[in-house]
């Protein structure tokens, strides 16, 4: 397992991250611990999960923290993992309304604690945006979570790039305007929608408005500024592995219109190419080509079996080199 350091802060994370979506909901219990176990045992030690996972189902709220506290709480290894957890999510039923006063970030948070049976996280993300509320009342928000020693660290997820430069200045984090901000730790991580596969963006906003992608912008702005990327939906919920089983006419329609285009085609084509030349499988190189950017970056992977783990495992060590992966997505 290959590590790497988020930049700004003391946290040493596996290259890959666990995330706990599914836990409660599209597995149980004793599979959810066996998955765990088994990262753990492969040296991954960075957890992602978040306050609303699995609330779309009808009945207990927040399944996947509550099992991921559990199972530290069972294992008592606290100490050892790297936890990672989302909050201010707006209401399911009112996604265009956003939940991101003080009152309700700290509520969030307080019951992430309570649900994960911990007293600080390690890195908090902010599920969601709210462009209409400043960013400097949220970073001050955040700041004094840190300062009372319920976060560590803290990123944003679904953010898009104006804000998170916002939010970045206000934190005195921009290259060059220090001075102009106060001196807080800001956000030290993006958590946004990224893949070899290119999504459709005009179908992804149709389906939620609310979510944000890595686009060429962005990706230039890591670079420039080194700050880390945590991408989620890091498969394409398994795009490219349905492809190598069923071609494309086999897809689901949603997955299909969600991806499907002469742009990924063409990169699923070029990963077949690279595949044959390397000996890597699909998986190894769709990971590798997130592992291997030129920041730090840790994909969230969000396995539904101990086999599918066990494939993404595998690719915890694969570096790919700077030519294969612009070969892989070429600069348009």
């Amino acid at each position: 397992m290959r590590y790497t350091t988020i930049p700004n802060t003391d946290l040493v994370v596996s290259v890959i991250s666990l995330g706990t979506g599914g836990a409660g909901a599209a597995y149980d219990r004793p599979t959810a611990f066996a998955m765990l176990d088994a990262f753990f045992e492969q040296g991954g030690n960075f957890v992602d999960t978040a306050h609303i996972y699995n609330d779309w189902i009808p009945g207990e709220r927040s399944r996947s923290e509550k099992l991921l506290g559990a199972w530290m709480q069972e294992r008592r290894n606290r100490s050892g993992v790297l936890l990672a957890t989302k909050g201010a999510h707006p209401d399911l039923a009112q996604m265009q309304v956003g939940r991101l006063s003080p009152a309700e970030i700290q509520a969030d948070l307080e019951e992430s604690l309570r649900f994960l049976q911990v007293e600080t996280i390690d890195l908090y993300w902010l599920h969601r945006d709210d462009p209409t509320r400043p960013v400097e009342e949220i970073i001050d928000t955040l700041e004094a979570q840190a300062q009372a020693g319920k976060i560590r660290y803290f990123g944003c997820s679904n953010w898009r790039l104006d804000r998170i430069q916002a939010a970045r200045h206000t934190a005195g984090q921009c290259a060059g305007q220090r001075a102009a901000g106060r001196g807080m730790a800001g956000f030290v991580g993006v958590q946004n929608l990224w893949s070899l596969a290119k999504p459709n963006l005009d179908v992804l906003r149709r389906r939620d408005a609310t979510l944000a992608v890595m686009d060429d912008d962005l990706w230039q702005y890591h670079r420039q500024t080194g700050l880390a990327a945590i991408p989620y939906t890091s498969q394409a919920n398994g795009l490219f592995q349905k492809m190598d089983t069923g071609g494309t006419a086999r897809l689901p329609a949603d997955l299909a219109g969600l991806y499907l285009s002469s742009e990924t085609e063409g990169r699923y084509q070029r990963l077949k190419m690279l595949s044959q030349q390397t000996g890597l499988n699909t998986t190894q190189i769709g990971l590798g080509f997130l592992t291997s950017q030129p920041f730090a970056t840790c994909p969230v992977i969000g396995p539904q079996s101990l086999a599918q783990l066990r494939d993404c495992l595998a690719a915890a060590d694969v570096r790919l080199t700077p030519e294969q992966v612009s070969f892989l997505a070429p600069a348009a």
